[in-house]
């Protein structure tokens, strides 16, 4: 029997990287996933890789509409919620002196308004003593250059775990966020960066992780697991970093 055996869980951002990955690994430990992406054709891609117990929404976490429908489909289709791994998020660079509104507002959106209303909103479904995962990252205790914005709002998200684990714990949801070092997804390719530039930001955050490399999205995948699952039953209000030591030495 896996470890999530029997479980149906909402995995915001599915349909690539950490998400997929974890939406795979959860469903090989006998859960049911909804995935949601803002595109639909790489969901249902996905959702080919994934196999089976999966249910795909297209969905963008910044509308609200799309988080209502994305609920009603669960409402339907299972009728309840014992797991939600809000991890769909945005990461851009930009220096202080360069950068603009819309950045900050893309930013904040996605990664602190978009995570908030996820979870609001799924709430009416959760059954008590659920698990609640938000995908923050290491840049929320770091101070890298022209990732100002990006850390703040992942930041946020790291208060919001603490917040909720107290406004929570009498239904026994426990609440966790969990903090990624540099981890091998095309995610720096979508930040602005050239292809040398890019090349340069691996070089670099790999001298930085004491293990020397960058993680998979498949160890990602196994700390969710554990934090989705009973093996973490005392474990609630938490930031758990899966970084390779980056920002803990």
């Amino acid at each position: 029997m896996g470890k999530l055996e029997g479980k149906v869980a909402v995995i915001t951002g599915g349909n690539s990287g950490i998400g997929l990955a974890t939406a795979k690994r959860f469903v090989e430990e006998g859960a049911h996933v909804v995935i949601t992406g803002r595109r639909e054709k790489e969901l249902k891609e996905a959702a080919v890789l994934i196999g089976k117990n999966v249910t795909t929404v297209t969905a963008d976490v910044t509308r609200l509409e799309d988080l209502d429908r994305l609920y009603a489909v669960v409402k339907e289709k299972h009728g309840h919620i014992d797991i939600l791994f809000a991890n769909a998020g945005w990461g851009e660079v930009a220096l202080l002196e360069t950068a603009t509104e819309a950045h900050f507002d893309k930013t904040f959106d996605l990664n602190a308004k978009g995570t908030f209303f996820t979870v609001q909103k799924s709430l009416p479904l959760f059954k008590d003593g659920g698990s609640i995962i938000l995908t923050s990252s290491v840049a929320n205790v770091r101070g890298d250059i022209a990732f100002s914005a990006y850390a703040a709002s992942k930041a946020a998200v790291r208060c919001f775990a603490r917040g909720w684990a107290m406004e929570l714990k009498d239904r026994k949801i426990r609440v966790n966020s969990m903090s990624p070092g540099p981890i091998e997804t095309p995610a720096l390719e979508k930040v602005g960066l050239t292809a040398e530039q890019v090349e340069q930001a691996i070089a670099h955050f790999a001298s930085q992780v004491p293990l020397g490399r960058r993680g998979k999205p498949e160890e990602i995948a196994a700390a969710v697991v554990f934090l989705a699952s009973d093996e973490s039953s005392y474990v609630t209000g938490v930031d758990l970093a899966v970084d390779g030591g980056m920002a803990q030495v």
